[in-house]
């Protein structure tokens, strides 16, 4: 039961219970007061025991005595039977009245209980609600509560206090990533280029050329590792200005750029595109797309297939792709957006690349506000699907 539901039942059972005991008293209290005092008041004509009394001068005086006493005690046991009756009837009517307003007492005293308890709670609620929403890249939001300075408003402000130190974080980690890599593709560059050099040179024996070459594969997939890094780095970081990017084009552009790719692989790409349209960066978001059709032709089988789909669906917009290949174990799904992991391999350096790009995938949808599910086929490889918000009516372009 939630802390709401159960607040309510607290609430709800002390009202009853102080209801009844109320009641309880009340009713002990009035029948104590009616025991002490009654009054019975008979009418002559319609008491057996007076009509009996009429006429009893005329009879002798031990008959007198005799009907006297019996007049007596019929009425004493007529006085108690009416007052009996009476004190019942009158318990019975306030007991059914009590009991009818104590059922619309604890009715109410439920439903009080559980505004009052939303109201406590509420809160609570801001505070989940905004922890549930933030991830590396909205560490910026906060909760900023506000009200009087209790315990709930004293836990608000500490959780504000370490977002600011996680973000100071996030940001220092992000900005070291990013200056390193920067760092780091300068010497790569002047390498390159000497390698080159030294390969195109008449002068050098075929010994050294062949050396150059095989420093310079080392060299371009360092590269490509510091290129993933960097942009990593920058889409892990708040989308400074996202604009309207429909997710057809984007798709379009991905599998323009990859075409030579598919020819390499010898995988057929099939491409089928609704009207999507999301609100961000279209440079990262062309990356995502990019990044997940490469790894669908790479991790593919001569001859298979690629499919790739964008529709929308109410307020979200889908990005799916699809490839034939091996079978992916479930239990491999939760590691492949992990940096430099890929499936059966857990090395850098290779030819199929960094290791990087789902890594970038994530990082860009949830710069996004996006999920990704990720499935295995049946008969092999993967479905993986981006879901993002769609863009709301009025950023969309207006016909004319």
């Amino acid at each position: 039961m939630s802390v709401r539901a159960r607040l309510t039942l607290v609430y709800g059972s002390l009202f009853l219970v102080t209801s009844a005991i109320l009641v309880g008293v009340t009713y002990l209290q009035t029948v104590k007061a009616m025991d002490k005092r009654f009054d019975v008041r008979f009418q002559t004509e319609k008491t057996p025991a007076i009509r009996s009394l009429q006429g009893l001068d005329q009879l002798p005086r031990a008959q007198q005595f005799e009907r006297l006493a019996t007049a007596r005690g019929e009425i004493q046991a007529e006085v108690a039977k009416r007052l009996q009756e009476q004190k019942q009837e009158v318990l019975e009517q306030m007991l059914q009245s009590t009991m009818v307003t104590l059922l619309f007492l604890g009715l109410a005293g439920i439903g009080i209980g559980y505004l009052v308890a939303g109201r406590t709670l509420r809160p609570i609620h801001t505070v989940t609600a905004t922890a549930q929403r933030l991830s590396e890249s909205n560490l910026h939001e906060r909760i900023a509560l506000t009200g009087p300075q209790d315990e709930i408003k004293d836990l608000a402000d500490t959780f504000d206090r370490m977002l600011d130190r996680l973000h100071r974080a996030f940001d220092a980690q992000r900005r070291f990533v990013a200056n390193a890599s920067h760092e780091l593709r300068t010497p790569l560059t002047i390498n390159r280029t000497v390698l080159e050099v030294a390969i195109a040179s008449r002068k050098n024996p075929p010994e050294t050329k062949a050396l150059a070459d095989v420093l310079l594969g080392n060299t371009a997939r360092h590269e490509r590792l510091i290129n993933g890094l960097l942009l990593l780095a920058r889409s892990e970081r708040e989308l400074n200005a996202p604009t309207p990017t429909p997710l057809e084009d984007v798709v379009r552009s991905a599998v323009d750029h990859l075409d030579e790719l598919a020819g390499e692989t010898d995988v057929d790409v099939t491409v089928e595109v609704a009207p999507a349209t999301t609100v961000g960066d279209p440079v990262l978001l062309e990356r995502c797309a990019v990044n997940l059709l490469e790894n669908a032709l790479k991790y593919n089988v001569p001859g298979g297939q690629v499919w790739v789909r964008t529709w929308r669906r109410r307020d979200q917009v889908m990005l799916r792709v699809e490839n034939t290949g091996r079978p992916v174990p479930s239990y491999e799904l939760a590691t492949i957006y992990e940096p430099f992991r890929r499936l059966g391999a857990d090395r850098i350096g290779s030819a199929d690349g960094a290791g990087l790009g789902l890594s970038i995938v994530r990082a860009v949808v949830r710069a996004h506000g996006g999920t990704l599910d990720t499935v295995s086929r049946p008969d092999g490889g993967l479905a993986i699907t981006v879901r993002l918000p769609a863009a709301p009516a009025a950023a969309l372009p207006q016909a004319r």
